[in-house]
């Protein structure tokens, strides 16, 4: 079974495209916004990730799991890239009005922060959670200012995909006979080496639930006079990330800004300064060749971008939280998860920050007969 004790899903159906969500069995549909989470996803996944710390929070909190289209059991419609993950973010918000919510404590992981970001952009927030999240200015092709390399994004989008990974996805493969197969790329990618569960299978059941067809995962390329040769085409999910779409820096402008957690581990092979889904940093490697130089094709900072635009939402007036796990790699909620549910308790208020350094103790002497 993929759903845990205590969680049940439904499909609800909004003028746009019917969206699987999984729910926790008892929670309170009149639970107000305040004490209201909802979790999205990142790419090659899907809500069923969500669902140990579903189950950990607190009763009294309403707590939901999205999946975002093309992943999960959320039609598989096809995705405009040029839009950026705007589509994500309005089916998002479709879903929650549907739902009655009118604003919610917004969780995202990976490719879900950036949802979450430009969820932000466009409708009320009372909080952002960011696990591991994209760079605001996309995955590949920017400098540490967030400018283009290029202007056809030359290394980014659809193009990078590996289609023998692909065809795995699209084949139920649930072996690790290769590196490509999802499960090996659970294993290398989204947890660090220490990382063990009983829940695997699970993970990977969510991975391969992932949509190959026109217009879902990976999106198309088109050919590119720039090294490696392909450049961002628009449809599909990594086109959605391509920086000729995906800009959510703009964060920092907003006049409301919600308190912001920003939880990574040290570990992290994917969204990294140093991220082996980076073709300009696999290129410096000579893992794929022809790299022209650092000049024209360095690799992506995308931590120290993520740091920047955050330190600069700070400087404008918002409230900004780092937790740097160490030794964690691209999913804290599974590898760390008390830590991640304190902090994230801590972010939406419902206890209290710990005092550092703490109060000193006193003494409480009872007697015998008490």
């Amino acid at each position: 079974m993929t759903l845990f004790d205590g969680i049940t899903q439904r499909v609800i159906d909004t003028p746009r495209l019917g969206v699987n969500v999984l729910e926790r069995e008892g929670d309170d549909t009149a639970t107000p916004p305040e004490r209201t989470v909802v979790f999205i996803h990142g790419n090659v996944s899907s809500s069923l990730f969500w669902q140990e710390v579903m189950q950990d929070l607190p009763s009294d909190l309403r707590v939901l799991a999205i999946d975002l289209r093309g992943f999960g059991g959320t039609e598989h419609a096809p995705i405009d890239a040029t839009r950026g993950v705007r589509d994500f973010s309005d089916d998002v918000f479709a879903t929650l009005e549907a739902l009655g919510i009118p604003a919610a404590h917004l969780v995202g992981w990976s490719m879900g922060g950036g949802v979450v970001m430009q969820y932000a952009l466009d409708h009320p927030v009372l909080s952002m959670t960011l696990q591991a999240p994209v760079s605001p200015y996309g995955f590949g092709g920017t400098r540490r200012d967030g400018t283009r390399l290029t202007d056809d994004d030359a290394g980014c989008g659809g193009g990078g995909a590996n289609p023998d990974f692909v065809e795995r996805l699209n084949a139920g493969d649930t072996t690790d006979e290769a590196p490509t197969s999802p499960r090996s790329v659970f294993r290398s990618g989204y947890v660090s080496s220490g990382y063990t569960t009983e829940h695997e299978d699970v993970w990977v059941a969510s991975m391969l639930s992932t949509s190959t067809a026109t217009g879902n995962y990976p999106g198309d390329a088109v050919s590119s006079k720039n090294w490696p040769g392909f450049g961002a085409g628009g449809i599909g999910v990594l086109n959605t990330m391509a920086p000729r779409y995906f800009d959510v820096s703009g964060i920092v402008d907003l006049d409301d800004k919600p308190p912001v957690l920003w939880i990574h581990g040290t570990a992290d092979a994917i969204v990294s300064d140093a991220s082996f889904f980076d073709l300009n940093h696999l290129g410096a490697l000579q893992i794929v060749p022809g790299w022209p130089g650092a000049d024209i094709a360095p690799a992506q900072e995308m931590v120290s971008q993520t740091r920047d635009v955050l330190e600069a939402y700070r400087a404008a007036g918002g409230s900004v939280t780092e937790v740097a796990l160490e030794g964690v790699g691209h999913s804290p909620h599974l590898e760390r998860p008390a830590e991640f549910r304190h902090a994230l308790l801590e972010l939406i208020g419902y206890i209290g920050h710990a005092q550092n350094p703490a109060p000193p103790t006193e003494a409480i002497i009872l007697r015998s007969a008490d």
